[in-house]
Formats: structure tokens, sequence, C-alpha cells
């Protein structure tokens, strides 16, 4: 059975291949589906988000689809960025490093122990003819940096810091990351789920 990475994301689809890799399925993605569809996000949640783009893309392709909806909350911004992570302060959303500049510039006075955020995930898998079949969620914890850390990752991992390695994600591996992270821990709650539809 073919499973639908329903993401134009190039980091997020890197990741989703690497985790899903022993899954019993065989991943594909929009672009080698030919999918050029990109729906409004006009949920007020993630879970909102992830659901609505999960129909339109199994809709869209046929297939057992996976999407989701991430991002970044700062409680110093009130829990900005949020589902606005992707296109924060009207930014292009290809200007990752612009994105992570305005971030640091409505941080630069705040103190450490006040620069608390997290990561937030929901995943959300569909079958065309049965509809959603079910979500998961992932989070991490951690702060928001004074400066940009490390080539790895991709969005905001520079300047999120990872207090138990020490380090942002972006200085981690991909299987560190993995291990961790809110997308990481979403994907691996949602396994079951692709593994019941799958056998």
């Amino acid at each position: 059975m073919k499973l639908l990475i329903a993401t134009n994301n190039s980091g997020k689809i890197r990741e989703y291949f690497d985790i899903f890799a022993h899954l019993p399925a065989t991943l594909t993605s929009l672009a080698e589906e030919g999918i050029t569809l990109d729906p409004v996000e006009t949920g007020t949640s993630f879970a909102e988000n992830a659901i609505l783009k999960v129909t339109a893309f199994a809709q869209a392709g046929g297939l057992l689809t996976l999407a989701d909806d991430s991002g970044l909350e700062i409680d110093a911004l009130g829990g900005q960025p949020g589902i606005f992570s992707a296109r924060y302060s009207n930014t292009a959303k290809d200007d990752q490093a612009g994105r992570n500049r305005i971030v640091l510039d409505k941080m630069k006075d705040v103190p450490w122990p006040r620069r608390t955020a997290r990561f937030r995930c929901v995943v959300a898998l569909a079958h065309p003819e049965d509809g959603v079949i079910g979500t998961a969620e992932g989070s991490l914890e951690g702060f928001i940096g004074y400066e940009p850390k490390g080539s790895g990752g991709f969005g905001y991992d520079p300047i999120f810091y990872v207090p138990d390695f020490d380090c942002t994600l972006a200085q981690l591996s991909p299987k560190q990351k993995h291990s961790i992270s809110h997308r990481g821990r979403a994907a691996q709650a949602a396994i079951p789920l692709i593994e019941k539809v799958c056998r």
C-alpha cells in the first residue's frame, strides 16, 4: 500500500521518510504523485489544520495520506507564532532565516528564564474513502536561544535550545532529533494507526 506524505516542505519529507522507513508501506510524496494542491489553512488549531490538509490531499491523490500541522509556541510572545509559524509576520514561506531574525529581535530583551517555548505537531491520517482515521500529537519543550546555532534541521531549529542536549535542534544529528522532536514523537504515535490500515 502507498502512503502519501502530504507536505511540500522538503525538510519534513526527509524526516518522515527517515522515521517511517521501516513501515509496511511504500512512501510517496506530492511531487512523485504530481499533486500541486495547496489547501488554505483556515483552522484555528494545529489539529484543525492537519485534518483540513489530510482530507484534501487524500481526496486529491486517492491514497492513504498523512499530513501534519506544526509550529513554535513562545511563552513570552503569548504563544506566537503558533499556527502561523510558516508565514510569521507575513514572511515568504521559504524565508526561514528571516523568521528566525524576527523572533530573535522580538526576544532581545527577554531574560533566559522567560525564554521558554515549545514545538508542537499534530499528525493526521486519512483514507480517500473512509475519511480521517485518526490523529496523533507530539511536543518538545525548550528555550529560544540568543542566536542561531547549527546547520542541521530547518525552520526554527537553529534558535531552539534543548536543555537535555545542551544545544539547539539544528546541532543534533537526524537520529537524535527524530528521537525527541515534536514531529518525531507525533510520527511515532501515528505508527500504530498506519500499521493497522496497512495490514
